[in-house]
């Protein structure tokens, strides 16, 4: 009979549903009221362009996809900003603007973009196309990491470049470009998550077995390590292929792209990734919320392996509601989130709203 019972019960452990415990998960993001959007287009922003050599109005279209760390005491979000001498998705060029706020919510921009494309060691993989949706973190001794997409109009490649101020801006190029003799160096990839910690009040780069961490993708998420947070390998199965730690789901609000969102958060649960899933626009997308919309979710990883997926929100945490987050260059709806940092005891979660706003929700632990 004892051993009945013990088969009986090994057999339901082989069968029975994963926890539905979502304790891991920050729920409750709320968006402050009558303050939103934080940033919009300025038609009358202008500078000098290196490409073209004149004046140009180089925010003069959309403003959006934004980065955010802190920086002497103030949140710094870095914006990719659209000229308007193109048309449609894609076909503008993209530079990042800098703005800086004392409580979070009122911003004060700089003036000028503080990463663009021009006459440089990068120009080939930056023009015309530009540099787009960068995600920023900073080590321990204060120096800031920028992964962001270069676009040359053929291939988009995920790309590194460092500064002190947020200002002054280092380009590495191409994250992968040694990797694997050059195996993955003209790969079509973007969205890199840096996995950090709290350091007291900080949030930092870490380490982990003496390695950095980096979650990346867009049509599936793979994970990459490096030694010096510029050159970076990505995980490979047996195979010699990408390795997908977590991929699309049919019927869900992630059902076309698992697109990795800000740096990524060692807590006492593992790793916590936040995530823009974009909706299928066919039979078999999500009915729950609309077709090609993009919704945000979160994802929890093991600190131990940061290859294995431990769980992930089966709804999205944050979803477009207001007007002009499903209005301007993608009506179907888009909350797209890049920047996320802790100040004055909450987290403050930024946004792109419908590819033409920048926005701001609050998490308050």
């Amino acid at each position: 009979m004892q051993g009945l019972l013990l088969v009986s019960l090994l057999m339901f452990s082989a069968i029975a549903p994963a926890q539905t415990d979502k304790s891991w998960a920050w729920i409750g993001f709320h968006r402050p009221q009558g303050i939103n959007p934080i940033i919009s287009p300025d038609t009358t922003s202008v500078f000098l362009c290196p490409m073209s050599k004149t004046v140009i109005p180089w925010e003069y279209s959309d403003t959006f996809n934004p980065a955010a760390t802190i920086i002497n005491g103030r949140v710094a979000v870095l914006y990719r900003a659209e000229d308007r001498l193109a048309q449609g998705i894609g076909k503008r060029t993209s530079r990042i603007g800098y703005a800086s706020s004392a409580d979070g919510l009122h911003f004060q921009r700089h003036g000028a973009p503080v990463m663009f494309p021009g006459d440089d060691n990068q120009a080939e993989n930056e023009v015309p196309g530009g540099c787009e949706d960068p995600r920023v973190c900073m080590t321990e001794d204060g120096t800031y990491v920028m992964m962001y997409t270069q676009w040359n109009r053929k291939v988009a490649r995920l790309a590194v470049a460092t500064s002190r101020d947020l200002v002054h801006w280092q380009k590495h190029g191409p994250a992968f470009s040694e990797a694997y003799d050059g195996k993955y160096k003209d790969m079509f990839c973007k969205s890199g998550s840096i996995v950090t910690r709290m350091k007291k009040d900080q949030q930092v780069i870490a380490k982990i077995k003496g390695k950095y961490w980096m979650l990346w993708g867009e049509r599936f998420v793979n994970v990459a390590t490096s030694e010096d947070l510029i050159h970076w390998t990505p995980i490979e199965n047996a195979q010699g292929e990408l390795l997908h730690v977590m991929d699309t789901r049919d019927g869900y609000f992630d059902s076309d792209l698992t697109e990795c969102g800000p740096p990524a958060i060692l807590t006492s649960k593992g790793i916590l990734l936040f995530y823009n899933g974009k909706n299928r626009g066919d039979s078999r997308r999500d009915t729950r919320y609309t077709a090609n919309s993009y919704c945000a979710g979160q994802a929890l990883f093991s600190a131990k392996d940061p290859t294995r997926l431990i769980d992930r929100l089966d709804t999205p945490f944050f979803v477009p509601e207001a007007d002009f987050e499903k209005s301007g260059q993608y009506p179907a709806g888009t909350v797209f989130i890049e920047g996320l940092v802790p100040f004055q005891g909450k987290w403050f979660l930024y946004y792109g709203c419908a590819d033409s706003r920048v926005s701001v929700a609050i998490f308050e632990p």
